[in-house]
Formats: C-alpha cells, sequence, structure tokens
C-alpha cells in the first residue's frame, strides 16, 4: 500500500467510505466493526479501514468529507435566491438538499445521518465533528432561524430548531429506505411541500399559556444537539 491522500482519496479508501455509509446507516453505529467494512469495501486486508481512517471516528468524518460538500454548496445557492425574510424560503434552502439526495437509489447517507443521531443521544461520545463549512452552514442557518422566531422565548426557539432538524431528518430517512427498496411513496414534490409546510407551521407556533409555564419553571436549558445537518 502506499500512503493514505487525505485530499484526494483513492478509489479503494473511496470505496471503503461508501460500504460504511451503507452499513452504519442499516446496523446502527455499534452494530457494524471494521473488518465488516472491508470485507463489503472489496479490500482483502482486515486492516485496511484503519490504514486510511485510523478509527471508527475518522471513517466517519471521510463520510461527512464525502457527502457534505454537495449539499453546502446547494444551500449555499438556495440560499442566495430565497426570500431571507421568510420562514419557509429559508428552510427550503436548508432542508430541500437532505431531502432532495434522499431520492438517490443508491445513496444512504440521510439513514446513516439517522443513526449516528440515534448514537450521539444515546452515548457520551461525539462523532459529529463536521468539517468547517459543514459547521459554518449549520451556524448560518441556526442565526437566521433565530432572527425569522425572535418573537419566541429563546429556549423554546433553540429546542423546537433542534426539534425539526431532527424531524426533517427522520422523514427523509424514511422516504430514502422507501425509495431504496421500492415502496409506494408520496410524488416528491408533494412529500417535500408538505414537510416543509408542516416544520415550518411547528416553528412559527405560538407558545401556549401552558408551554410558558413549563418554560418559567425549567428554567436554564442545555442547548440541544444541533449539528445533525
Amino acid at each position: 500500500m502506499t500512503a493514505p491522500d487525505a485530499v484526494s482519496p483513492s478509489p479503494s479508501a473511496q470505496r471503503l467510505v461508501l460500504a460504511a455509509e451503507r452499513l452504519f446507516a442499516t446496523h446502527g453505529i455499534d452494530g457494524v466493526s471494521l473488518r465488516q467494512i472491508a470485507v463489503e469495501g472489496g479490500s482483502a486486508n482486515n486492516s485496511a479501514v484503519h490504514y486510511y481512517f485510523k478509527s471508527k471516528h475518522g471513517l466517519i468524518a471521510a463520510i461527512f468529507r464525502h457527502r457534505l460538500p454537495q449539499l453546502v454548496n446547494e444551500r449555499r445557492l438556495l440560499a442566495a435566491r430565497c426570500d431571507p425574510s421568510d420562514l419557509r424560503s429559508r428552510l427550503e434552502a436548508q432542508f430541500l438538499p437532505i431531502l432532495t439526495m434522499a431520492e438517490a437509489p443508491d445513496n444512504h447517507y440521510v439513514s446513516f445521518v439517522e443513526q449516528l443521531q440515534r448514537h450521539e443521544r444515546g452515548t457520551a461520545g461525539d462523532l459529529l465533528d463536521l468539517p468547517p463549512d459543514g459547521q459554518r452552514s449549520v451556524d448560518d442557518f441556526r442565526h437566521d432561524l433565530g432572527e425569522l422566531l425572535a418573537d419566541l422565548p429563546a429556549p423554546l426557539r433553540t429546542m423546537r430548531i433542534a426539534e425539526a432538524q431532527a424531524f426533517c431528518i427522520h422523514a427523509a430517512a424514511d422516504r430514502e429506505r422507501a425509495v431504496a427498496t421500492g415502496a409506494a411513496a408520496l410524488p416528491f414534490a408533494l412529500f417535500a411541500n408538505s414537510l416543509l409546510d408542516g416544520i415550518a407551521g411547528f416553528l412559527s407556533a405560538p407558545a401556549s399559556a401552558a408551554t410558558q409555564r413549563r418554560l418559567d419553571r425549567a428554567g436554564d436549558l442545555d442547548e440541544p444537539h444541533l449539528r445533525l445537518l
């Protein structure tokens, strides 16, 4: 073997990335060994994953490096043409690329992210080290939604943004699995528009008196994890 190229992965490393994404999506982060990934990726060397990526953490980071540039670029283009004062328009710029990715029959990224989301909530680990461009995309989205939802109490606004992101991932992952298996599904335009309508309504709904009382009793809340897209 020659030394791995961190900038331009070799074909062997790329096959391992795609195999890992597929296996993680299907079996979960803890349900797959590096040896299984090597076999699925067509490598005769059981230590190939360790050679290229050092660890499962490094492999997950490689999946993000492979997928996020496309997502970030599409979000940037959509955000440039969206109405910055319109909540639904801003949601579409952020979420439509991930919904579109879920339509690809050979794609497993959204289900991978869903599995990673579940893993991170159930452990004290941190496998969500996004590349700078990916983290910046999420930070910009949070900032814009913070301004658009300024009428909501700050803790409630933070909670709802996290829940909206998680809901989008779950809905897109369900869609991705339906596409992969050929299951019956709504036309994409109807699915995407209805989902965006629902998320916009959820985010912008005023806080009820009951919710406000609970917020007052809760005091300071830990900020939920918001780096899943």
